[in-house]
């Protein structure tokens, strides 16, 4: 498993990984986007900044780097950033595959993305992130498998993983929706010559969203490396628009609410990367902040109390817009 790289790292920021979902492409549904990127979104311009994230986090400790096929030119850029530091040897590096970008560089595009499991999507993509990040690549993902998602059931589709799952290539899935902890159940189960498929598990967890948490400690008993995504909620967990009481537990650290919110998804025993999805450095150093806080039981009950209905959560978040 490329993950017990990990291990062997003693920075705290070593469990706490990048993900480029914001950065990769000039559209995307985080808050704040626009005082975040700007006017000029330019591949070169997101280019520049996906390398000054990287060099940033990577200085700070960070050895995980999460891509995907849709997040625009995220595996180029990454790509990009590992032939011009050969030296950086110990990283850990995954991407996603089962969406095809469709947003052509814009931000008004109808559809910036579509989904499509099929054993033809896979093989496509596979070969399109082969071409970009080669043998660096440790970790291919199956993006946002939902308890209906074919690749569930596709026995052609899992001998092909497996089989590149026996040539050194660690398997997982991530997961999106209310029905998360159903679909991380049903992937659970997923055998291959009665071996378990998947090595990994990607899922939605935070301050608001906490459903899948009985699942992902499955999971990890069964296992399997424990990525959480969305730690700060698509920004609705960040600054001005973090609830009352992230806002005063924040206060009452000295530091963000970004970290107060990240800093509950590290404390749980099961998390075993959890991702930043920052777009500027100062973003990227606020969330590393959540490595130092420790939240106490008075804090910790606060926070409890702000979690929505995943199906509540879930529509808020279709509703937000691409920016």
């Amino acid at each position: 498993m490329p993950f017990a790289r990990l291990a062997t790292a003693t920075t705290p920021t070593c469990h706490i990984g990048l993900g480029l979902a914001a950065v990769g492409r000039p559209g995307y549904i985080n808050l704040g986007r626009d005082q975040d990127l700007g006017e000029n979104r330019s591949v070169e311009t997101l280019r520049e900044r996906t390398h000054e994230l990287l060099d940033a986090a990577y200085a700070q400790g960070v050895r995980y780097f999460d891509a995907a096929r849709s997040y625009g030119r995220s595996e180029e850029f990454l790509a990009g950033w590992l032939k011009s530091r050969p030296d950086v040897d110990d990283v850990v590096i995954g991407s996603k595959w089962g969406y095809t970008y469709t947003a052509d560089w814009t931000t008004d595009a109808e559809k910036h993305e579509v989904k499509d499991h099929t054993l033809a999507t896979y093989e496509r993509q596979r070969a399109e992130t082969a071409e970009l990040l080669g043998d660096r690549l440790d970790l291919y993902q199956i993006h946002s498998v939902t308890p209906d998602s074919p690749a569930l059931t596709d026995k052609e589709l899992h001998a092909k993983l497996a089989e590149a799952a026996a040539q050194g290539l660690s398997i997982g899935f991530s997961t999106s929706g209310p029905a998360q902890a159903d679909a991380i159940r049903a992937a659970l189960a997923v055998t291959v010559d009665g071996e378990p498929l998947f090595r990994t598990v990607q899922s939605t967890y935070n301050v608001l969203e906490t459903s899948a948490a009985p699942a992902l400690a499955e999971a990890h008993d069964a296992g399997l490396t424990v990525i959480v995504k969305e730690g700060v909620a698509n920004g609705r967990l960040a600054a001005e628009h973090a609830p009352d009481a992230v806002r005063a537990i924040a206060e009452e650290t000295g530091l963000g609410a970004d970290a107060v919110a990240l800093a509950l998804v590290l404390r749980q025993p099961w998390a075993g990367v959890v991702l930043s999805g920052a777009a500027t450095t100062a973003q990227l150093a606020s969330n590393l902040h959540a490595a130092v806080i420790d939240l106490d039981e008075d804090q910790l009950t606060r926070l409890a109390a702000l979690a929505e209905d995943p199906h509540v959560y879930w529509e808020r978040r279709g509703q937000l817009p691409w920016h």
